[in-house]
C-alpha cells in the first residue's frame, strides 16, 4: 500500500498566525494558487483514491488535485485536524499570555482541558491505517490532511501507540507531499517527507511553516 499525504494550502488563519484545530478556515489567495500548482504538479502521480478531511482548507486543496483526474474526493473526519479546543481561533502569542508554560511545549499534545487528548488522536490513527488496509491494500491513496495530523501519523507509523513520547521531527509545509509505503505486515517505509519542489519552482508561491 502505498500512500501520499499532502498538506492542505495556506488558509486564512495561517496568513494571519492563527491555530485553527478544528476550526473551519478557508483557503487564502496564495493558498488557493499553492492547490492549483500542486494540482498540476501531481496530475504526474499514481493515485486509485483520495481521501479529504472534511475541513475546508483540505477539501479545497483535493479538488484541485481531482481536477486533474477522474477521481471522486471522498471526505473522511478520521483525517482532520488534531482537536485544540482553547487554542482554537488565538494567535501562539495569545495562547502563551494564559498558558506560560506552554512556551517549549507542543499544542497538538498539551493536556489542556478541551484539547483532543493523546488517546483520542492514537485511536484515529489506528482507524486511519485499519481501514486502509482493509480497503486499499494494493492501492495508491491520497490523504489530504493537516500538519499536525500528518506529522502525528508519521510517528505513529514509526512508534505506535507510544508515539505520544517522541519528539516530532517533522516540518510539514502547506501542499507538501509525503509518500509512504506499508508492506503485508504494517512496517512503513518513507520514500520522502516534506517534498515542496512544486512550489519552489514558482516564484513567491512557498509559505512559512506554522509550528503546532
Amino acid at each position: 500500500m502505498e500512500l501520499y499525504l499532502i498538506r492542505h494550502g495556506q488558509s486564512e488563519a495561517n496568513l494571519h498566525g492563527i491555530i485553527q484545530g478544528h476550526a473551519d478556515y478557508p483557503l487564502s489567495g496564495l493558498g488557493k494558487k499553492q492547490a492549483a500548482i500542486l494540482g498540476e504538479y501531481s496530475a504526474s502521480l499514481k493515485a486509485d483514491n483520495i481521501y479529504s478531511s472534511d475541513l475546508v482548507r483540505a477539501k479545497e486543496t483535493a479538488e484541485a488535485i481531482a481536477d486533474q483526474r477522474s477521481l471522486e474526493v471522498k471526505t473522511w473526519p478520521e483525517i482532520r485536524e488534531v482537536g485544540l479546543g482553547p487554542f482554537e481561533g488565538r494567535t501562539r502569542i495569545d495562547i502563551l499570555e494564559k498558558y506560560p508554560n506552554l512556551k517549549h511545549e507542543s499544542l497538538l499534545t498539551s493536556g489542556v482541558e478541551g484539547t483532543e487528548t493523546a488517546e483520542n488522536i492514537t485511536q484515529r490513527c489506528r482507524e486511519v491505517i485499519r481501514l486502509l488496509k482493509e480497503k486499499h491494500q494494493n492501492e495508491t491513496t491520497v490523504l489530504v490532511s493537516h500538519g499536525g495530523f500528518i506529522s502525528i501519523l508519521l510517528t505513529f507509523l514509526m512508534a505506535g501507540d507510544e508515539w505520544p513520547k517522541m519528539d516530532r521531527p517533522f516540518i510539514i509545509g502547506n501542499t507538501s507531499i509525503t509518500k509512504v509505503e506499508i508492506d503485508d505486515t504494517g512496517k512503513a517505509k518513507f520514500h520522502y517527507i516534506n517534498k515542496t519542489a512544486h512550489l519552489e519552482e514558482k516564484e513567491e508561491s512557498l509559505t512559512s511553516t506554522v509550528l503546532y
